[in-house]
């Protein structure tokens, strides 16, 4: 009898000891597979959104047509504009703002590539920052890794826009000056690098939002992966 019920006992710590086991090597495939799918999933909906934002915004009236990132004219020559039409350089005004969202639109296109490689090479430390961020984590992300190389790329094409007006050149000769003498930012002295900047912080900020609707809506993105990983959090 004695023996029966070690055997009994024995067999049962077995079983438990095996379930055990089998439990945690479960957990932590699970854990694993969570891990993965997170990433893929955010790497998805990070890349859809870049894409999307690129097309919103690379078209005419992309930038000049959405009052979230129209560019306006920088804060010393927004303040002269209303002198400026008063002696009839309201259509020269008109133009350079035009022009600046132009260039805007025309340079983004060009972002494309570097936007989808700085999703592809995230890293999960990335990805971890921004699942566990703010409502800005994902803008703080394209902006760590592309503000640079993408400034570079459209620069040049915010140059070449502006020149075709006039009043871009005399802007810059005057708020060199003025920034010489404290009266007007430095980032905003120079008309091609303020509407290169403006360019960049418009398409963060329109991917972000793109980012967070796919998040709020991941049936609707159309995504099986996308479903799966942002579908468990909702």
């Amino acid at each position: 009898m004695q023996r029966r019920q070690f055997n009994q006992s024995i067999s049962a710590s077995v079983a438990l000891m095996v379930l055990a086991a089998h439990q945690q090597a479960w957990a932590l495939s699970l854990s694993d597979l969570t891990d993965k799918d997170a990433s893929a999933g955010l790497k998805a909906a990070l890349e859809k959104g870049a894409l999307a934002a690129v097309g919103l915004l690379g078209k005419t009236d992309g930038f000049l047509g959405n009052p979230a990132v129209r560019i306006p004219l920088p804060g010393y020559l927004e303040d002269a504009a209303s002198l400026l039409r008063k002696f009839g350089q309201g259509k020269r005004v008109d133009e350079l703002v035009t022009s600046m969202n132009r260039a805007a639109e025309a340079a983004v296109p060009m972002g494309k590539d570097l936007l989808v490689g700085a999703v592809k090479s995230m890293s999960v430390t990335d990805a971890k920052k921004i699942l566990t961020g703010g409502d800005n984590s994902v803008t703080q992300f394209f902006a760590d890794k592309t503000r640079t190389p993408l400034g570079e790329k459209f620069l040049p094409v915010v140059t070449k826009a502006t020149e075709k007006v006039g009043l871009a050149a005399k802007y810059n000769k005057v708020a060199s000056k003025a920034a010489g003498l404290g009266l007007v930012k430095k980032e905003d002295a120079n008309i091609q690098q303020y509407v290169t900047g403006k360019s960049l912080d418009g398409l963060y900020t329109i991917i972000g939002q793109e980012e967070r609707k796919i998040r709020q809506d991941p049936i609707g993105a159309g995504s099986d992966i996308l479903k799966k990983v942002f579908g468990a959090l909702k």
